[in-house]
């Protein structure tokens, strides 16, 4: 049922305004009539800040649909997808989400490849009963609202800010024997504090001892006033949670200062983009917690590597296209237990998931509707991802 904010919402002149702002287009099968096709809306950063995000996550998408189609569809449906492009903007991902269950009509809606643009489509999804399946946002809150109300319609394919911010404590302890660390986080960002929160907690609770925590805007361009109270301090480590396009220039920076101890962060490193920015050499000694690794010699992750390389002229996919390719096949697994395309049984069957085998790892649905899987530590060697070790919940 729709509340009344959102029947407001759908007056002909926002709906106007909505899709003159949203751009769109579809793949997968063309039929839309009859029942003969699940209709999927994908609401992505496309363009904007964090494109590269959004990117990766649709070409894991349209690998996994294209899969699913050739194999004959889900029950006999052929899955077709609809594409709205959120410009990296909560404002556009609202919007996106509303024309995706009004206009379009969709099952459910994959999407944002960010916490911040998921948590702007979550009321618009538990209000129109929409299934959102987030493939990376990570933040607690894209399930969880702040005063602890479960999203009741909203889930997610990859693991959540704290785990990372554990398990990259964790690692600095026990595998580079780390006694005293720096935090280096955007201060505007709920994924960055969340992630430094997790690991300061996690860092003193083994005895570690952070020695300075300091701060950055996103847009940021000069870092090195900061890092220079940062030396001061003279850590052995430092944890930068954030995201590549302010983080690929503070490894750059840092490095010319001659700042060499071990630096880390979590999957918002993981971008080409961030090789382009720091420079290969500068990433040598660092580290990132991360969803899987195409190195990983699993036999499910290396069908997948192939299979991409193939579609995507041997380019090697990194964990958003992973995490949108296993988006897919979480949804569809969903749909075929729940022998229906009705909302609320899909909801049901995703909180029924059970170690269902994919890229990313086994996964299992929680109460809180994160999924519980391990995490990959991967090591950046002359600008390539290297696997290091995986480590279960």
């Amino acid at each position: 049922m729709r509340k009344s904010v959102i029947k407001i919402l759908f007056t002909a002149s926002l709906l106007g305004m909505v899709l003159a702002a949203c751009g769109s287009g579809d793949s997968g099968a063309t039929s839309d009539g009859g029942g003969d096709t699940i209709h999927i809306g994908v609401n992505m950063e496309l363009s904007g800040a964090v494109a590269s995000y959004g990117q990766s996550d649709t070409e894991g998408i349209e690998l996994a649909v294209e899969e699913i189609n050739e194999a004959g569809g889900i029950d006999g449906k052929q899955v077709k997808v609809t594409k709205v492009d959120n410009k990296s903007d909560a404002a556009e991902a609202t919007n996106a989400a509303i024309k995706l269950t009004s206009q379009d009509k969709v099952t459910a809606i994959i999407g944002a490849a960010t916490s911040g643009n998921t948590v702007a489509q979550a009321q618009i999804a538990n209000d129109t009963e929409t299934v959102l399946l987030s493939p990376s946002g990570t933040s607690p809150n894209v399930t969880i609202t702040d005063d602890g109300t479960l999203n009741e319609f909203v889930f997610r394919t990859s693991y959540i800010d704290p785990f990372q911010g554990t398990v990259a404590a964790n690692f600095a302890i026990d595998d580079l024997g780390i006694k005293n660390a720096a935090i280096l986080a955007d201060n505007a960002s709920d994924y960055a504090k969340g992630l430094g929160s997790a690991f300061k907690e996690t860092f003193e609770a083994a005895g570690g001892t952070v020695v300075s925590e300091e701060a950055y805007v996103a847009k940021d361009t000069d870092f090195r006033s900061t890092l220079t109270r940062i030396q001061s301090a003279n850590p052995e480590f430092i944890f930068i949670p954030g995201y590549y396009e302010e983080v690929g220039l503070i490894i750059k920076q840092a490095r010319e200062m001659g700042i060499d101890v071990p630096l880390m962060g979590a999957d918002g490193w993981d971008s080409p983009t961030l090789v382009e920015l720091a420079g290969a050499e500068a990433l040598n000694n660092t580290f990132i917690t991360n969803h899987y690794s195409s190195e990983d010699p699993d036999e499910t992750i290396q069908n997948f590597v192939t299979k991409f390389k193939e579609k995507y002229d041997g380019a090697s996919p990194n964990a958003f296209h992973a995490l949108g390719y296993d988006s897919v096949y979480l949804l569809a697994d969903a749909i075929e237990r729940a022998g229906s395309t009705e909302s609320t049984a899909i909801k049901d069957a995703l909180e029924e998931t059970k170690e269902i085998k994919l890229v990313s790892g086994v996964v299992t649905i929680d109460e809180d509707h994160n999924p519980i899987k391990s995490a990959t530590i991967l090591e950046y060697v002359d600008g390539k991802q290297v696997f290091k070790t995986k480590i279960n919940p």
